[in-house]
Formats: structure tokens, C-alpha cells, sequence
């Protein structure tokens, strides 16, 4: 059965991102089929998952449909993209902010709109052990769409005030508007993903305190991020796997992923 997993918070600049891309990467080395869906205009994981094949293949790809014009098409295998042999790529670009405008002349009802995505989503989904979907930080249809599709959220929160209220912020939506309101199937909490921004610093461990207070030792997933000049580095580059400073990173998202799986199947 398909595992749908969407990263998120409300607050940019925590590392959805990069963490989405990781967990899909890392994934589809231990032979999962794995879907990186790409919600975000900004595309991010889309550049660093087209870098990260040109990195394993030498080719350059382009795009014969947007995720937009596979949406209005009603086919979303138009954008599908190959990264490596168990890894597929769903790519953002800017016109995709144009979806809630597009979703608002095709259907009066916002729970249709809502919805819809859902709905394209589910006979591509059957492929695959795991989609994971990267958000862009904010409250619109784009957010809703994803959650509602998804069997499970992991909340990336960096070790500052301000990731810490957006991530209680995402986890209360999760639940009044999403699960509450839309009805979403299947939508549960895997668990906050901490990402240190100076791990020992004074403030950050107090940020994580302050989590674990708020939303409980059990929803803190136990391995955290540390801060790692490579994973900055496949910003520019892709994902690379030519170095120990690779391997270091790889070591880590063993561990994020065991972290992920065991939530869920502990909850299953």
C-alpha cells in the first residue's frame, strides 16, 4: 500500500525541502518506488532532483508539460520525470501558482478544489511504495490540496521561535481545517522533524525544550538535523555520492527514515 507523506510548516526556510528531498532519496536507494511531488511554484526540490539526475545520467532534461498543464489536462504522468531507477520526479515551476486561481473557475465548491488533486493523484500513486510531497510555507488551497491527499505529515521545524509557532501552527490547521473540516481520509502526524541550527546553542536547545513541552516527547521524532555544509551544497550541485562528506549525510537520513517508518508503522 502507497505511504503519502507531506513535509511541512508554516515557516520558510526551515529545510522542507531539503528534507523531502533526502527522505525520497533515500528511499528509492533502499528500492522503494519512490514519487517526489513538487507543490511548491518556487520548485526548489525540483532543481535539486533535475541536478541530481544530470549528476547519475549526464542528461539534461526538459519538461514536456508543467505540473500545471498536467493538471488542466487531467493527467499528471505528463510530468513525470525519471531521476534514477527507483525515484520519479513530479516538478514544480511558477506557473503552478496559478492552480488555485485555475481550481476556482473549474469549481464553485472549495472542497471540490480541495479535492481534485487527490483525485489525479490516486491511479499514479498505485505505482509507488511512497509520494513524498514537498508545500510551499503557506495557508492556501496549494497546503490544503496536499494534506488532504496525504496519509501522513512530518513537521520540519529549524530550532528557533519562529519555526516552533509555525510548525504549531501547521499542526492545528492539520487538524481543524484539514482533518476536521475537509474530512481528509486518511491525514496523521508522523512527527516534528528538529533541524539544529547550532546544536548546543543555548537557544536551540531551549527551542526544543519549548517543543517537546508543547507537543510532547512522543511526537519528536529522535534523530535531529545538524547543520551540514553538504546539504547546502546539493542546492547548487544535486545530490552527490562521490565523498565521505556524502556518506556522512546519507548516515543521517538512514536514521530520519527509520525514524519515519517506525512512526508509521507503529500507528498503522
Amino acid at each position: 500500500m502507497t505511504e503519502i507523506i507531506t513535509f511541512g510548516n508554516f515557516k520558510g526556510g526551515v529545510g522542507k525541502t531539503t528534507n523531502a528531498t533526502q527522505a525520497a532519496y533515500e528511499l528509492s536507494k533502499r528500492g522503494k518506488k519512490t514519487l517526489l511531488l513538487d507543490l511548491d511554484p518556487q520548485a526548489n526540490a525540483t532543481n535539486i532532483m533535475l541536478k541530481t539526475k544530470v549528476n547519475l545520467t549526464d542528461e539534461i532534461f526538459q519538461f514536456d508539460s508543467s505540473l500545471m498543464s498536467a493538471i488542466q489536462s487531467k493527467d499528471l504522468t505528463k510530468a513525470l520525470v525519471n531521476i534514477t531507477e527507483n525515484l520519479d520526479l513530479i516538478g514544480s515551476s511558477a506557473d503552478f501558482s496559478l492552480f488555485p486561481r485555475v481550481m476556482e473557475r473549474q469549481f464553485p465548491k472549495y472542497i471540490d478544489r480541495v479535492t481534485y488533486l487527490n483525485e489525479l493523484l490516486k491511479p499514479i500513486a498505485q505505482k509507488y511504495d511512497y509520494v513524498i510531497i514537498d508545500v510551499p510555507p503557506t495557508i492556501s488551497l496549494i497546503t490544503d490540496a496536499a494534506l488532504y491527499a496525504s496519509d501522513w505529515c512530518v513537521i520540519v521545524m529549524q530550532t528557533q521561535q519562529q519555526a516552533l509557532d509555525g510548525a504549531s501552527a501547521f499542526i492545528q490547521y492539520m487538524q481543524k481545517e484539514v482533518i476536521d473540516t475537509y474530512h481528509a481520509p486518511r491525514l496523521d502526524l508522523v512527527g516534528i522533524l528538529p533541524v539544529l541550527i547550532q546544536p548546543g546553542a543555548p537557544v536551540d536547545n531551549l527551542t526544543l525544550q519549548n517543543a517537546v513541552e508543547e507537543f510532547g516527547q512522543a511526537n519528536i521524532l529522535p534523530t535531529s538535523i545538524h547543520q551540514m555544509q553538504r546539504l547546502k551544497r546539493y542546492g547548487v550541485t544535486g545530490i552527490t555520492n562521490d565523498s565521505r562528506y556524502d556518506k556522512k549525510v546519507f548516515e543521517v537520513y538512514k536514521q530520519v527514515v527509520n525514524n519515519i517508518l517506525s512512526r508509521i508503522e507503529a500507528n498503522e
